[in-house]
């Protein structure tokens, strides 16, 4: 399979295959199915998201015990693994100095 070029915003969940405003936060190299899993993994960030939203606006319930908060975090964590992984230079350097990725590589 062949891969293109993608312009990835984690923040705003976002991957394109056409640059435009700010949404080349990073550059993957993906095929159409790997562009896809990586788009479901935003997906699922994007609902954990909403969850951790409606749980904050229950002052009862702690965010540090929240499920939505840690499934956030968790997809957060493999987006940026499947970037690095799919990256070209400029984008695994920038991840790798985050140091988001050194849990995974002990």
């Amino acid at each position: 399979m062949d891969r293109k070029k993608f312009y990835v915003n984690i923040g705003s969940q976002e991957i394109s295959q056409i640059k435009y405003g700010n949404n080349d936060e990073f550059i993957v190299y993906a095929t159409e199915e790997e562009a896809r899993i990586l788009r479901e993994k935003m997906d699922k960030m994007y609902v954990a998201d909403g969850r951790a939203y409606v749980r904050s606006h229950v002052p009862i319930m702690e965010y540090h015990n929240d499920k939505a908060n840690d499934e956030y975090d968790a997809g957060l964590a493999e987006a940026f693994e499947m970037i690095h992984d799919l990256g070209d230079d400029q984008t695994r350097e920038f991840i790798e100095g985050l140091g988001i990725l050194d849990d995974k590589n002990k």
